[in-house]
């Protein structure tokens, strides 16, 4: 294995900087209008998202979450994101990852990079 300075590791993301985030796949009920649609993931923009200090990548039916600023997310957050799902009743369902590596989808967490 390599061997890479700190300052490259960090550039990189890898090792201990490795950065974690989730995926998210949303299923909206059926006969949901496009309003109801655009509503609900404001909302969830508002009060899932931004209200955990999170940022979302995508759109209104698949995405990406990370951290609004670098870093990982953590497995409290992932979870106030899942409760806040929950409770909608606008989904017919939804998928979120566990946590995966933001940069290196294919490397487990914690791996080094």
């Amino acid at each position: 294995m390599a061997i890479r300075s700190r300052r490259l590791r960090k550039k990189l993301c890898v090792d201990e900087f490795q950065e974690l985030g989730c995926e998210l796949q949303l299923n909206y009920r059926e006969g949901l209008d496009a309003e109801a649609v655009r509503s609900f993931f404001q909302s969830f923009l508002d009060e899932a998202i931004e209200a955990n200090g999170l940022g979302f990548i995508g759109g209104e039916e698949y995405g990406f979450i990370c951290l609004a600023r670098r870093g990982s997310v953590t497995e409290e957050q992932r979870q106030a994101v899942q409760t806040w799902l929950e409770g909608r009743q606008e989904l017919a369902g939804f998928t979120l990852s566990p946590l995966i590596d933001v940069w290196y989808p294919n490397t487990p967490v914690g791996a080094a990079g």
